[in-house]
């Protein structure tokens, strides 16, 4: 029999987080889950398979596609909702790019940041009234102030200074037609408590997660791997170097690390010894300024 003393320190996690995904289903008419692929958004399968299992999700899953995403990553996507034999709806910025409403500045120019255009389609395209992140409060500065239900006006956008209170269990998530509530059921979950609920729950992950051979360049203090997408500069020297990815995404912004670390066991053991932030230390789009993440969450970012 499971009490209250013998809970672990994850299964507070899991309670807390299968609370909030039962929160939103049983407040919201039409939720979905963002479901990029990456470890994150894993875990949260994890979680809406114990919510709701036997039944289906009560909510399709939503990737937004740069279309610079790592092809591992977006196999092993496909392959995941197909097991679940869950709905995978993917909008990708490149129709948004055809119909004029993202425009790039040059054809290499990082495109993370443009993904909140995409999601606002879609959101209005489907009438989501809440989408489901696997966004984590340790991850960056703006993630760190927002609430597990975070609330967006009918622009899509995050006031910083005008959020709904959560005292204790308690969460919000009703709002008017044409708003939105982005709920982070992982919100207070560290890139530790991920790994160690991966080990836990024996969650398969893309292989990019696990330290391989990769030919890259050091540039700005980053690592930085060759790719069509991102060739080596004149006078840059080409490595090829165990590196590991700690987070994936566009792979014009996502930077590896150096790592031998080829099993979720020695992933564990390396990110206890880490100083450095996940998103500080892989995301290169994130560099401008403190404030790049909090002007984006703004515009409607995830």
């Amino acid at each position: 029999m499971t009490t209250l003393s013998n809970l672990t320190h994850l299964d507070w996690l899991e309670s807390e987080a299968i609370h909030i995904l039962r929160e939103v289903a049983g407040q919201c008419s039409n939720p979905v889950l963002l479901f990029s692929g990456g470890k994150d958004s894993l875990c949260l399968l994890r979680l809406a398979e114990k919510a709701f299992r036997p039944g289906r999700f009560p909510f399709p899953l939503l990737h937004i596609d740069t279309g610079h995403n790592y092809d591992e990553v977006i196999q092993f996507r496909d392959l995941r909702a197909k097991e679940l034999n869950e709905r995978l709806i993917v909008r990708s910025l490149e129709d948004s790019m055809k119909r004029g409403t993202i425009v790039l500045k040059a054809p290499d120019e990082p495109r993370n940041k443009h993904q909140s255009v995409t999601l606002l389609e879609a959101i209005a395209e489907f009438e989501f009234d809440c989408c489901i992140g696997g966004a984590r409060r340790d991850e960056e500065k703006a993630r760190a102030k927002e609430r597990i239900m975070s609330f967006r006006d009918e622009f899509g956008q995050w006031d910083p200074k005008n959020q709904r209170p959560e005292l204790w269990n308690l969460f919000n998530a009703r709002v008017h037609k044409g708003e939105n509530i982005r709920a982070f059921p992982i919100s207070n979950w560290t890139e530790m408590d991920v790994w160690q609920y991966i080990e836990r729950e024996k969650l398969g992950l893309p292989s990019i997660y696990f330290a391989h051979k990769r030919p890259i360049v050091r540039r700005g203090g980053a690592i930085v791997p060759i790719t069509p997408l991102t060739p080596k500069k004149d006078n840059e020297v080409v490595e090829e170097i165990m590196v590991r990815y700690r987070t994936v995404g566009d792979i014009t912004c996502t930077a590896p690390v150096e790592s031998v670390a080829d099993s979720v066991e020695k992933i564990i053991i390396e990110t206890a010894s880490t100083t450095i932030t996940e998103r500080g230390a892989t995301r290169l789009d994130d560099q401008t300024s403190d404030a790049s993440m909090e002007q984006r969450k703004k515009e409607g970012y995830f």
